[in-house]
């Protein structure tokens, strides 16, 4: 029924919005989940969802198969149709499901589309004649297959981002993917391929999609190696490997390698990006003699990823700017770029979630997975590893240390009054001065839009009353945000100490950080006062 609602709601606000929708239509993808408690799977649903535009004579481009959800974003573009319905429920547990949206610019909705719509649901509550008749469809010259079509063009647009396909084909590194029992297997064997690559080898007990996710807990690579360990037998692989995995409906990366030392390395996703952000910066260095070009160089991050990004763009000469927390924010930030003349090279944000190309306004990982191939084939050219080219990128443009964590938490009560007693901590509307050892200097919220940083104390970044957002900056220089998921009972922290370039001594500015954010955990979150859950990975 809520799918019903939904369809409905979004079908009628589309209408308004767009008086030749039926001339162009949606587009409708779906990923591997199924699961009793759901009442079906994400096949079904999307089958549904067509079935719901499809009855008001509105043209529906429905994947015949399942598809990473980048393809959505891409085909609204590539088609130029009027919005896009992804159903899945990404890395969250194997008994969720979801409906994600994207508008005709090719980027999930935002307001004021995001209370459009929800009003309209709300104004449409009675399913429609023949709803739930999803056979009736197939019948139907309003439904269209894009999967052959986009599967071919997607990987021609995203090969324009190869620069060394002479590296690429003459590799000697040994790639290991897993789609972590989600889709991305037989998309990321495409993308080497349009890359020039050998296939990478994969993971067979991860390989195909698995709704039950039956090799892990979540379906999440944020949660670590945890979500990777069945590919730490060094026997079944050999050699230097190099790890790519994805997220159920592989639209985030991360990276994980077996150097010499004989200890796995995880990058993070503010480490994986300062990588990332500096190749693709060096490349279009490379190809752009006309230096003055750079002045419509943009490069974006969410308000709660590293600032590698900031330090490289005053270093370099491009810009940067940052969003709030999410690839809506991001994704639409680009698109308003692109269209006012400008370049958008690299997005980010620090949950493992890349656009490596402007042809995808939304997070990839399927680019990204490539792109990071050829970067490290590149530096083995040159004798280095991903780890060698990461510390000559901090020792260059500044450490940027960060960490990041999450505590749990089921009652939104308790997270209401653990963020409350921040506004309010010594008297009425009062914020910390201090915590443990260290100074408060600054005090950003975005829930209320107080910014005490500004002449009229008001935030620049648009804010939300819906969800909980406080970032702290500290006298030395630290950094550290608090604020709630939009999708989990989480409680999460992002927390970063930076130092000017020429600072040797990393190990020092960890410890500097980590008593920092030991002093955050244990005044500002009390976890166990509130009841908090802290991350078990």
């Amino acid at each position: 029924n809520r799918l019903i609602f939904f369809s409905n709601g979004f079908c009628r606000y589309l209408e308004k919005n767009f008086p030749d929708l039926k001339k162009g239509g949606v587009v409708i993808g779906y990923d591997a989940r199924s699961h009793p408690q759901s009442g079906g799977n994400s096949k079904r649903f999307a089958r549904l969802a067509a079935t719901v535009f499809i009855s008001q004579g509105v043209p529906v481009h429905l994947f015949s198969s399942i598809t990473p959800t980048p393809f959505v974003p891409y085909t609204v573009s590539h088609l130029k149709l009027h919005a896009g319905i992804m159903v899945t429920a990404s890395h969250n547990p194997k008994q969720d499901n979801g409906y994600k949206v994207y508008w005709s610019n090719g980027a999930q909705i935002i307001s004021p589309h995001d209370k459009g719509i929800s009003q309209s649901i709300e104004e449409n509550l009675e399913p429609w004649p023949k709803a739930w008749d999803a056979v009736l469809i197939d019948s139907s010259s309003l439904l269209k297959d894009p999967y052959n079509d986009i599967n071919k063009v997607y990987f021609e647009d995203i090969q324009r981002s190869c620069f060394h396909r002479t590296i690429n084909k003459e590799s000697k590194l040994k790639f290991v993917h897993t789609s972590v029992h989600g889709v991305g297997h037989e998309f990321v064997q495409s993308a080497f391929k349009a890359f020039g690559f050998a296939p990478p080898l994969a993971v067979p007990e991860q390989k195909d999609p698995d709704p039950e996710f039956s090799t892990v807990k979540y379906p999440n690579p944020e949660e670590g190696k945890g979500v990777l360990n069945v590919i730490f037998d060094l026997t079944k692989w050999g050699g230097v490997l190099f790890i790519l995995g994805g997220v159920n409906e592989f639209y985030r990366i991360c990276i994980l390698i077996f150097p010499s030392s004989g200890e796995w390395k995880l990058f993070s996703g503010n480490e994986l990006a300062a990588l990332l952000g500096w190749w693709i910066f060096t490349c279009w260095k490379g190809q752009h003699t006309d230096q003055s070009a750079i002045k419509n160089i943009y490069m974006l991050a969410s308000t709660v990823s590293s600032k590698i990004l900031q330090a490289i763009a005053l270093k370099e000469g491009f810009h940067f700017e940052e969003t709030l927390t999410g690839f809506k924010w991001l994704g639409n930030r680009a698109k308003q770029l692109i269209d006012q003349g400008k370049t958008v090279l690299f997005s980010f944000e620090e949950a493992i979630g890349y656009m490596c190309s402007s042809v995808v306004l939304d997070k990839d990982g399927v680019s990204a997975a490539v792109i990071t191939a050829e970067l490290a084939s590149y530096l083995a050219t040159r004798n280095l590893t991903l780890t060698q080219q990461l510390k000559a990128i901090y020792e260059e443009y500044g450490y940027h240390i960060t960490k990041a964590s999450y505590f749990i938490c089921h009652d939104p009560e308790k997270i209401k009054n653990l963020f409350e007693r921040l506004r309010n901590y010594d008297g009425k509307n009062t914020y910390p001065k201090t915590c443990g050892r260290f100074t408060v200097s600054r005090i950003r919220d975005l829930t209320t839009g107080y910014d005490d940083n500004q002449p009229d104390k008001k935030a620049v970044l648009p804010t939300s009353k819906s969800s909980q957002m406080i970032t702290f900056t500290f006298t030395n220089g630290g950094i550290a945000t608090m604020r709630t998921s939009g999708t989990e009972p989480k409680v999460k922290y992002y927390s970063e100490l930076c130092a000017p370039p020429g600072n040797s001594n990393p190990e020092q500015l960890k410890k500097e950080l980590d008593d920092l954010v030991d002093a955050i955990v244990k005044d500002f979150f009390e976890p166990e006062k509130n009841g908090l859950t802290p991350q078990s990975s």
